[in-house]
């Protein structure tokens, strides 16, 4: 079967391939272990089945001479090698089996790409048994047999009635011309011409007005998404991921197939969101390549949808991702690109605070505070509620929380107290306690503890992070507790306390989520 590639949206497919790593993220091959680049083609590979179907049509075979061809050299299923012996993909078979059942009263077919994979497969796992209607349309689209496109799994699993039917059928019908060379017809004129260019049109206004998706499906496909944005911020990451990228396949499959452009419209957007998540996700789980990848495509994704919200998270999360891994020029770029869309929600608080957090990693003072200023200034003049929510939102607590850290950069350990404790008090209000958040939080309290040399202080404040289960330690809270380790020494704390918070932090880092999941992959250093 064709790669996803093949059958994606012709939009989505051009930008994607230009994406050099974009198989780390939605590719099969990529995540069962890509080939080199200097590699053989691989038998049955696209370029082999398009030199087989040239080089056999060159020599004046039929199609039914390509399509055995292929099923022999390649062990495809009858459907799929009628397929490629025409050199289409899933969207093109669908497409083309639509428009033929349209002439064909009580027997009209809605196809898709996922669809013709899932009857090309049957009876196979993951297939779906494809209807009498299906068949036939099939049969013409192909211009082949009924009995050419079922081998003996599928008569034996077909029901009798079906094969009754195709057998009854197929003794009323002329034989495919197909089996032959085929003859060319002569062109339409006069009235018979503009009688077909109606017939033409109207089948075209069918297929416009079929959908693979409706507002019922996609409405939950929104609400499965801010179910999971919000999940995240109390769940374990890893198992959350799995679902994220379920979801984010499912609505891959339905971009595959064809829906008004409405609805394109908002699959786009959810695609963005799945995928800025599983960024956000990924950089949590200190893997910031494939982060960077996730983020890409997700702002591939908000500008085909044309969704300003969508485009100032996507560029916040890129930010996030930036300043993480230490390219903090960018995080500021990307945080100041997604203030100059008009939003509704607090993402201008967050890209503010973005702001603000890199400009203080860069010892930039003035920056920083004017940065925070302009936080404040955007909660003040707040229009709206945020679409998505969850780890998609800035809550009150949260904005607090990059103060605190703010503060402590620009060397002013009592105003980072004094914000760390005001987010602790309106974490405590909210509903949902995110406790990557509120780690950070405990990490500027005792920050602040130790820049004024109160090591015991520092300890305290510690104690509800160091005691977080293994798979909620993040990255950004073990980045920042290394951070407060290696600055223990440079305080005027030396005594058991200090000593004692440092193995604490070391200890803590070692069993974290992304140290567990860099050793999954075989990295051993520390």
């Amino acid at each position: 079967m064709d790669s996803w590639l093949d059958c994606a949206p012709a939009q989505l497919r051009s930008a994607i391939t230009r994406l050099s790593d974009i198989t780390a993220t939605v590719s099969p091959r990529r995540r069962a272990g890509s080939l080199p680049m200097n590699a053989p083609i691989k038998p049955g590979s696209k370029q082999e089945r398009d030199a087989l179907r040239h080089d056999m049509t060159a020599a004046g075979c039929t199609l039914a001479d390509i399509a055995i061809e292929m099923r022999t050299r390649f062990r495809m299923r009858p459907r799929e090698a009628w397929r490629n012996a025409h050199g289409w993909t899933l969207q093109e078979t669908a497409d083309r089996i639509t428009q033929v059942s349209n002439h064909r009263p009580g027997e009209s077919v809605a196809a898709d790409a996922s669809l013709v994979g899932k009857w090309e497969k049957w009876p196979g796992p993951s297939s779906r048994r494809p209807s009498l209607a299906v068949l036939f349309a099939t049969a013409a689209a192909f211009s082949c047999q009924v009995e050419d496109l079922l081998d003996l799994d599928d008569r034996r699993a077909l029901p009798e009635t079906d094969l009754r039917s195709i057998s009854h059928r197929s003794q009323e019908t002329e034989p495919a011309a197909s089996h032959a060379a085929p003859v060319a017809t002569p062109e339409p004129t006069g009235s018979e011409l503009v009688r077909l260019a109606a017939d033409e049109s109207a089948t075209w206004a069918q297929w416009a007005e079929a959908s693979n998706v409706g507002d019922i499906a996609l409405e939950q496909l929104l609400a499965e998404t801010r179910g999971l944005t919000s999940d995240y911020l109390t769940s374990d990451p890893v198992a959350l991921f799995v679902r994220t990228r379920d979801l984010r396949d499912r609505v891959f499959t339905l971009l595959e197939g064809h829906q008004y452009p409405r609805q394109s419209s908002n699959l786009y957007m959810a695609a963005g969101y799945l995928c800025g998540l599983l960024a956000w996700m990924s950089s949590d789980l200190g893997q910031l390549r494939d982060a960077d990848t996730q983020g890409r495509t997700a702002w591939l994704c908000a500008e085909l949808a044309g969704h300003n919200d969508l485009r100032a998270w996507v560029l916040s999360t890129r930010s996030k991702v930036a300043f993480w891994d230490g390219r903090l020029r960018e995080a500021i770029n990307f945080a100041r690109h997604g203030a100059t869309f008009r939003t509704m929600g607090t993402v201008a608080v967050l890209l503010a605070c973005q702001e603000a957090d890199a400009w203080s990693e860069l010892g930039a003072q003035s920056e920083s505070l004017a940065a925070l200023a302009r936080a404040e200034d955007a909660r003040a003049s707040l229009n709206g509620d945020d679409e998505v929510g969850g780890i998609f939102s800035c809550q009150p607590a949260r904005q607090e929380n990059y103060a605190a850290a703010v503060w402590l950069r620009v060397g002013r350990p009592a105003d980072a107290l004094h914000s760390a404790e005001n987010a602790l008090a309106l974490l405590s209000v909210q509903p949902v306690r995110a406790y990557g958040t509120e780690a950070q939080i405990h990490i500027s309290q005792a920050a602040a503890h130790l820049a004024t040399g109160e090591a015991e202080g520092a300890l305290e404040a510690l104690a509800p992070v160091l005691t977080l289960p293994p798979d909620h330690r993040l990255a950004p809270v073990t980045q920042r507790l290394k951070e407060l380790s290696s600055g223990i020494g440079r305080t005027h704390s030396s005594g058991s306390a200090a000593v004692g918070l440092r193995a604490a932090i070391e200890e803590f880092c070692v069993d974290s989520a992304p140290r567990h999941i860099a050793l999954s992959s075989g990295d051993s250093s520390g």
